[in-house]
This record gives C-alpha cells, sequence and structure tokens, in this order.
C-alpha cells in the first residue's frame, strides 16, 4: 500500500515569515523520497523579471527542478510592487482574478502529482480584490492548511489571531520558522502558542545560516505523510 496523496496550502501569520521556505523544503523532501510534487505560488507581488532566481518563484522552480521557462505554470500572476495583491496590481492597472486564481488553484490541487503544495500571499488577511482575502482562497480551495509563524517578539499574538481566523477551515499544522536574531527562544514560543491551540500539531524549525532555501528540512517531514 502506497503513500496517500498529499496536498496542501501553505498561508502564514504574514508577509517574510517564511512560507516559500517551507513549501521548497517540503517540495525538496518529497522529491529525496522519490514522490513526484507540484509546488506553485499562484499569486506574487514584488517581483522583479532580473532577479528570478532569487524570487519565491524562482526559489520553488529550483526546489522542482525546473526550469525558468516553467515560470507560468509555478507564478501565473505577478505584480512588481511589493505591496499586497490588490494594490500591486491596482498600480499595473490591472486586477486580480479570484475565481481564475481559485480555479488554477483547484486544477493543481486535482493533479496527477503525489504532492502538490499551493503557496499563498503574505499573510492567511492580506486582501486579494476588493472583497476577497487569502482566507477566501484557502477556504474555496479546500486543502488542508499549514500555517508558517515566526518566533519574533509578538508572534504570539500574531500567530493566535492567524488561527482564530483560520478557525473552521483543515489547518494540519504550525510551523514556527525560527526568526533571525530574535531575542525569544524557539522553544518558549512553541510552547506558549500551545498552551492556546491544544491539539494543533506544532513542527519549529531552527535556523541554517548559509543552507539553500529549498533544503530537506527533516523537522518538516511528517506533513509528507498523508493527507
Amino acid at each position: 500500500m502506497g503513500v496517500p496523496a498529499t496536498r496542501l496550502f501553505v498561508t502564514a501569520t504574514g508577509t517574510g515569515i517564511g512560507k516559500t521556505f517551507v513549501t521548497a523544503a517540503l517540495a525538496a523532501a518529497a522529491r529525496h523520497c522519490g514522490r513526484t510534487v507540484r509546488a506553485v505560488k499562484p499569486v506574487l507581488s514584488g517581483f522583479d523579471p532580473a532577479g528570478l532566481a532569487e524570487s519565491d518563484a524562482g526559489v520553488l522552480l529550483a526546489a522542482q527542478g525546473l526550469p525558468d521557462s516553467a515560470l507560468d505554470s509555478v507564478s501565473p500572476w505577478r505584480f512588481a510592487a511589493p505591496l499586497s495583491p490588490d494594490m500591486a496590481a491596482a498600480r499595473e492597472g490591472r486586477s486580480v482574478p479570484f475565481d481564475e486564481i481559485v480555479g488554477f488553484t483547484r486544477a493543481a490541487l486535482a493533479g496527477p502529482e503525489e504532492v502538490v503544495l499551493v503557496e499563498g500571499v503574505g499573510g492567511a488577511m492580506v486582501p486579494l480584490d476588493a472583497t476577497h482575502t487569502v482566507l477566501d482562497w484557502i477556504a474555496a480551495a479546500g486543502a488542508p492548511v499549514v500555517v508558517v509563524a515566526g518566533s519574533y517578539l509578538g508572534t504570539i499574538s500574531h500567530t493566535l489571531t492567524a488561527l482564530r481566523a483560520l478557525a473552521g477551515l483543515p489547518v494540519r499544522a504550525l510551523v514556527i520558522n525560527e526568526t533571525d536574531g530574535s531575542t525569544v527562544a524557539l522553544g518558549e514560543t512553541a510552547a506558549a502558542i500551545g498552551r492556546f491551540a491544544p491539539g494543533l500539531p506544532i513542527i519549529a524549525v531552527t535556523r541554517r545560516p548559509g543552507a539553500a532555501p529549498w533544503q530537506d528540512v527533516g523537522e518538516l517531514a511528517p506533513l509528507l505523510g498523508s493527507g
């Protein structure tokens, strides 16, 4: 009997927290185990084509061993301004097509790959257009959710707020990605959040200075086990 297919939507408590790090690491871990994988970040703000390799889309391409020419299959909606998608799109006289994004996401999740990872944009409550947030996107996608948080001072409130917003949705786990230079111990942060989120699996990931962002992070392996 084979390993069940894995479908995950990766969101976060905010921007710059480590969603791409986690998504890429999961993709790398799946490939290392010989499983087929697709990782996408349908909506991307702050994108500069000249810096593709360093962008979130570039990291996901590298983690999957894909060429730059596959960019549209990973991040089809890209905006230049490093702002929330609704604001970034408006700067270009465009709008974020929510229904199309949901359709793209559902199609990816229904694909033949053994592991499909969908990375959101910004935090769970970031606006996509005038009436929809990432939370609406997550609900429409229907996949189990992985929430990524940092370990910085203030993350406990941010994390519990995000978890409250996601109440009623299938939150699979919380990943606390150690914040560089944080004055708060990673373990203490995890324990404090855990007291207010009983029963939620919490995975603490320590920093690995100098390592590739798509490295195989062993702590995340349980997320690939099922579902």
